[in-house]
């Protein structure tokens, strides 16, 4: 049997290792060579890369509706931090470095974090999905993404997703950063805005590009193994000429095989078959 590292032996030890690694994140923020972006603007840039809607509000199990009220507040509150920034060519995009400490004084409230594999209530909870909607942007452009963390389990069954599993990114300053590099010669932004429903996101560029990117999912199942649920599927990405739609390049970006932790209506077993609730 694998051994526990030290920070899971005890709550202490485990803060102790969050303090340490958030210490040496401040200290490379402050000495390090990365140029980050830090410049708002509230001119669009001419060109729309791709425009994506995350829905506010949802049921999602048996969670509190008022944890999803609070995190709209939180939502809010962090948007005003990101909307209209400018990454130009060779800065790097931090969510954390942009958002800064959520705290109650900032006025942020609590919402659902997921840690340790299950739900909790925590200050701030609810970000991640401005860093999911911030992800799903960046994959259907020449942007870099150099730092991504993805939940280790899925907590909820599907409720309305309209884009692959897995494809999010989660965030825990600033111990978990999502970042992205622009090696690219073009200029992009990122705008936000909310309806009386979703939060809309929208990746702009500074020149019109001749190409563009189509994301989607293969080989998606759910799998028993023993008493427990995996979700399992692959995330790929073809690079297209936008005028003619001929296929240039074709890549995996992400394999996933997560935890669930509901009874999913069909799965297969080790021996292959598939079995129904």
């Amino acid at each position: 049997m694998p051994r526990k590292p030290l920070s899971g032996m005890h709550p202490i030890l485990y803060h102790m290792s969050v303090f340490v690694r958030q210490t040496a994140r401040h200290v490379r923020w402050l000495t390090g060579k990365v140029r980050f972006a830090r410049t708002l603007s509230d001119h669009a840039l001419p060109y729309r890369v791709k425009k994506h809607q995350s829905v506010l509000v949802r049921k999602l199990g048996d969670s509190d509706m008022w944890l999803q009220e609070n995190k709209v507040v939180n939502l809010r509150l962090a948007v005003k931090k990101l909307s209209g920034i400018v990454i130009r060519p060779g800065e790097t995009f931090s969510f954390c470095y942009l958002v800064g400490r959520p705290t109650k004084k900032k006025g942020y409230q609590n919402g659902m974090v997921l840690l340790g594999g299950e739900a909790h209530e925590g200050v701030g909870g609810g970000l991640c999905q401005i860093a999911n909607l911030i992800n799903w942007l960046v994959l259907h452009s020449p942007l870099t993404v150099t730092e991504r963390h993805h939940h280790s389990f899925d907590p909820f069954p599907d409720e309305g997703r309209v884009v692959p599993f897995g494809s999010g990114a989660t965030i825990f300053y600033n111990y978990l950063d999502y970042q992205f590099t622009n090696n690219t010669p073009y200029i992009f932004q990122l705008k936000f805005w909310f309806d009386d429903k979703c939060l809309n996101g929208d990746l702009r560029v500074s020149e019109d590009l001749p190409f563009c990117y189509h994301v989607f999912e293969k080989a998606h199942r759910f799998v028993r193994l023993g008493d427990e649920f995996y979700r399992q599927n692959e995330i790929w990405r073809r690079k297209l000429v936008r005028k003619g739609g001929e296929v240039l390049d074709a890549e995996l970006l992400i394999k996933n095989f997560s935890r669930v932790k509901y009874t999913p209506e069909a799965y297969e077993t080790p021996e292959g078959r598939e079995r129904r609730k």
